[in-house]
């Protein structure tokens, strides 16, 4: 509101340029002086039919509530609680309930991964050419799949009474979870470019967001792990099958396992991980509806009216040519497959490698409440010090505790490295989206006829992450082929122990070390990231000044 106020109650003439004359750091300087042209004296002659007309644009300015952020933050914990449950559970219920082996358990969940991984720029692709709707563009996609998302998860974790064909099952309804799951994630991410358009708002929003996002994969891992926990414990194991364990795969020829799941215990498990799964298809309805009816979803404030948008594959080509995304991107894809292959295979790690098979879900439960409590901490870190400085200090700190647990593996250490964990997951899943704003409004600047391509940035950002981390459980499980792992054992054969102590240590270390690395070299440091802030600030008055004046001269 306060740049109409200036329009309209200004007495002094102004140069018209500052309206058709391009942007310089000295308009910056002049503030509004170099915003409003010779125009003003004629609009105050009819000051009320403009403010009627700019009123709906104006309101973009206002702050956003606080139940506003908590409807949108509450939108994106189903997601987490679906996603927590899968990764840390998927991998060891398709090897020891589903009972698939290790191949057929890789191929799930890489081909699913990177299915996932394919849908999100062709359902970003589709939500640019999507029309604006009485509730957004956006909400129309996330309200609109949510139903089959519950059905296609809920049937992602039956066992089906047929066994040469669970592969197939497994894989259609993982494929088409990805694919549904995308359709809700998409709009979603590009959500936040639609709340307001103040960067301290945005950034606040995206605070509010991760919080509920690692409260989200608190709860997911809450009731999967306590839900299913009694179908990891080995009081189903007989003393004679437990002192054989180390047997493993000994021998090449398919006899009947010393160490085996019972009848009746492997059908216990089907059902509690039914329950499981229907409790998180309830709280992903609750969570969409909470969302839908609290958020309100606004058009791009910065683009104009008028014009047809840039076509797709155009709006691809300058994406993909942005440097500053292609960087952040690449940094957090490494950092993002770390994350991953310590989330996958911890079950595993805590069951068969460090005997800590009674505590694990305790221990997920510490590492994702400590997430949950650090995120405040790591969004005023980021707004004291910088956003790039925030991703070296947070995510750093996860590397030395990982590999303490694998060196030494006790109760105690498995305690401290689980709180000390989750101050890096946190600063893991806060940073990205909160730098990615800050592209797309980097872009912006260096493209200011282009219009519509926030879709194209998350999905894209998805896109990349979610292949890559495909790719990292597929080989992981791979992994465990090779060195043996024997579906549905009590115990596992010494190869299986080291490999899992390699996927949990080094490997994530490596990783998180290389997109540190390229991270090093983003560009979009805090002052670069002020003078941007300034300067669309500066662009949208120069908008809303010029729309004035043509409400004003058309009303004549």
């Amino acid at each position: 509101m306060e740049a109409v106020t200036d329009v309209a109650s200004s007495d002094k003439p102004k140069s018209s340029s500052a309206v058709s004359g391009p942007f310089t750091p000295g308009d910056m300087a002049k503030g509004e002086k170099a915003l409003v042209t010779s125009g003003d004296k004629l609009m105050m002659k009819h000051s009320d039919p403009a403010f009627s007309k700019v009123l709906p644009q104006t309101n973009l300015d206002q702050k956003l509530s606080v139940c506003s952020k908590l409807c949108f933050a509450i939108g994106g914990a189903p997601n987490q609680v679906a996603g927590s449950a899968t990764a840390f559970f998927l991998q060891i219920y398709l090897l020891d309930i589903a009972q698939i082996n290790p191949f057929q358990a890789s191929m799930v969940l890489f081909i699913g991964k990177a299915w996932g991984a394919f849908t999100d720029p062709i359902v970003g692709f589709f939500i640019t050419k999507s029309k604006w709707t009485k509730i957004g563009r956006l909400m129309p996609w996330m309200v609109g799949c949510t139903p089959f998302t519950v059905v296609s998860y809920f049937y992602l974790w039956f066992v089906p009474p047929f066994s040469n064909g669970r592969f197939i099952w497994y894989l259609g309804f993982y494929c088409f979870y990805q694919t549904l799951i995308t359709c809700f994630h998409v709009p979603y991410s590009a959500l936040t470019m639609f709340l307001c358009t103040d960067q301290q708002e945005r950034d606040s929003a995206t605070a509010y967001r991760m919080t509920m996002e690692v409260l989200g994969t608190l709860v997911g891992a809450a009731i999967q792990g306590q839900i299913v926990a009694s179908a990891h414990t080995l009081k189903h194991c007989s003393h004679r099958n437990l002192s054989a364990g180390h047997l493993g795969n000994s021998s090449g020829t398919k006899i009947i396992r010393n160490l085996a799941l019972s009848h009746d215990f492997l059908s216990h498990a089907k059902e509690v991980y039914m329950i499981a799964a229907g409790v998180i298809g309830g709280l992903f309805l609750v969570c969409t509806v909470v969302m839908f009816l609290g958020v309100k979803e606004r058009d791009d404030p910065y683009a104009p009216k008028t014009g047809k948008a840039t076509p797709f594959h155009k709006g691809f080509i300058l994406v993909m040519k942005h440097g500053s995304y292609l960087t952040l991107t690449a940094a957090f894809l490494f950092i993002s497959v770390a994350i991953q292959l310590i989330q996958s295979n911890f079950v595993l790690f805590c069951t068969y490698a460090v005997d800590l098979r009674e505590h694990f879900q305790n221990i997920v439960l510490t590492i994702l409440m400590s997430a949950a409590v650090s995120i405040p901490f790591w969004q005023w870190f980021l707004e004291k010090f910088g956003k790039k400085t925030a991703a070296f200090c947070g995510i750093t700190w996860i590397m030395p505790f990982t590999v303490m647990l694998v060196f030494i593996p006790n109760l105690i250490v498995a305690y401290v490295v689980a709180v000390s964990s989750g101050l890096s997951v946190a600063a893991s899943l806060l940073l990205p989206w909160s730098m990615l704003p800050d592209v797309v409004d980097d872009f912006r600047l260096a493209n200011r006829n282009s219009k519509g391509h926030e879709a194209i940035f998350y999905s894209l950002y998805a896109f990349f992450t979610k292949f890559a981390a495909g790719i990292s459980l597929g080989v992981s499980t791979l992994c465990l082929q090779f060195a043996g792992y024997d579906t549905g054992a009590c115990r596992q054969p010494p190869p299986v122990v080291y490999t899992l102590k390699l996927l949990i240590g080094a490997a994530p270390v490596a990783c998180i070390t290389t997109g540190l690395m390229i991270l090093v070299v983003y560009p979009i440091s805090e002052d670069v990231r002020l003078r941007n802030k300034l300067a669309l600030e500066e662009l949208r008055n120069q908008s809303m000044t010029c729309r004035v004046l043509r409400v004003d001269l058309s009303s004549m």
